[in-house]
């Protein structure tokens, strides 16, 4: 267990950086040649160095953060959603939704599945295909360092990059005082979402450093907020959890809606938020359900009773009466007009809101946007006008739903690049 806590490479401290700066200073950097540089020890970082160094490459791996596979770690509840079996072009948003399916067609969920297999590490599917360990998330942190390890991988955490620049037909980097030659360089530093685990922009500044195109980034899988006149309505629902289906830009997403104190959250606004541009957003309360008939049904059937109750029937009270608390519903259902029915029937099936805003990359899951897939071949992640440049992961303009889609591109992404540097 936590093979990398062994690994003396480890044990490299950003403060003897000034040491080893003095020590060049007089004597010259101690330089490194070797076939590849990782940048990242996350999940595509880290598939990609085991994947090469299989290959017999000599490979280096450099994290800035203390220990790898960070947002692994934290993922899925501590238990790693770490694939979904419906995995397809269909669950991933890109400037071109064609670009991951090579990668994801030539190392499939199957293929990860049979790695944690071999090494015994249990699973099971949630929902929707959501497939999780059923221990900690740190079995797949401890599969992928000891892969490495077992693979000849230089690990190098801590060590924050100072420079990288274009050496020849390779490249150089320094990084915590030393100094690196190599062939091929991967950048896998991930996007933006979740800074306090250490997340930057760094691999967009290295591929704007190098003339690469960029698609627009912002947060994804986060969850949405509202102005204060919104919120009125909306607090006193807080904690209340509810199915609903959710549309944004053109898709619509059918899992659990939450209402919170800053506005709302849950699967299926998660999902919509990726999708979301700035315009409103459309609430299914009784998803599969035609709300006019049934209040149609229910007028015939029990016309003395009010709107609210018939509702509590379907939904939490509290949400039934904050949909049909207004004074036009509050008489008997038979004394209501069809124009009180159809606007009670559209807060139903079609409730229209508009967010103000999101809670941003702090709590955001993942980064949409990123390097533009057209800079780059999708069969083996290498800039096509940057020979020996490679980027994978996160970092790349191709962003997956909610349940497993974005670590599946993480693993076939490296597996990518590391069939080829």
């Amino acid at each position: 267990m936590g093979a990398y806590l062994r690994n003396p490479l480890c044990l490299f401290k950003p403060q003897n950086a000034r040491l080893a700066w003095c020590c060049g200073g007089l004597y010259g950097l101690r330089m490194d040649r070797v076939d590849v540089i990782v940048l990242g020890a996350g999940a595509a970082g880290m598939f990609c160095a085991a994947t090469a160094a299989r290959r017999g490459r000599r490979v280096v791996v450099m994290d800035h953060r203390a220990a790898p596979g960070e947002k692994i770690r934290i993922s899925g509840g501590g238990r790693c959603n770490f694939t979904n079996i419906h995995t397809g072009p269909h669950a991933f948003l890109s400037d071109n939704p064609k670009f991951a399916i090579s990668a994801l067609s030539r190392f499939t969920p199957a293929d990860f599945i049979a790695r944690l297999d071999r090494r015994g590490i249990a699973w099971h599917e949630k929902t929707l295909g959501q497939l999780f360990c059923d221990g900690s998330a740190r079995q797949i942190v401890d599969m992928l360092v000891s892969d490495m390890v077992e693979a000849g991988v230089d690990l190098r955490l801590g060590a924050s990059v100072d420079k990288v620049e274009k050496a020849g037909e390779g490249f150089r980097v320094t990084a915590g005082g030393r100094l690196a030659e190599c062939a091929s360089l991967v950048v896998a530093t991930g996007g933006l979402s979740v800074p306090k685990i250490g997340a930057s922009g760094f691999g967009y500044r290295l591929a704007r450093q190098f003339g690469i195109a960029m698609a627009e980034t912002r947060p994804g899988l986060v969850p949405l907020t509202f102005a204060e006149g919104d919120l009125a309505a909306l607090k006193p629902l807080a904690g209340l959890s509810v199915p609903a289906a959710v549309s944004a830009g053109g898709m619509r997403f059918v899992e659990g809606l939450l209402f919170t104190h800053r506005g709302l959250s849950g699967p299926s606004i998660l999902q919509a938020s990726s999708y979301w541009r700035g315009d409103g957003i459309s609430v299914d309360l009784l998803p599969g359900q035609d709300a006019r008939d049934i209040l149609d049904e229910a007028r015939r059937a029990r016309g003395a009773q009010q709107a609210a109750s018939v509702l509590a029937g379907l939904m939490p009270r509290r949400l039934a009466q904050m949909i049909a608390g207004a004074p036009r519903y509050q008489k008997p259902l038979a004394d209501l007009t069809e124009e009180a029915l159809a606007r009670l029937a559209a807060a139903l099936n079609d409730w229209r809101l508009v967010p103000s805003g999101s809670e941003g990359y702090r709590t955001a899951e993942v980064t949409v946007g990123g390097v533009s897939t057209g800079e780059l071949d999708s069969r083996s992640m290498a800039v096509r006008r940057v020979p020996g440049l490679y980027f994978i992961g996160e970092v790349v303009d191709v962003t997956g739903w909610l349940g497993g889609y974005n670590f599946q591109w993480a693993w076939s992404s490296g597996w990518a690049s590391g069939q080829v540097v």
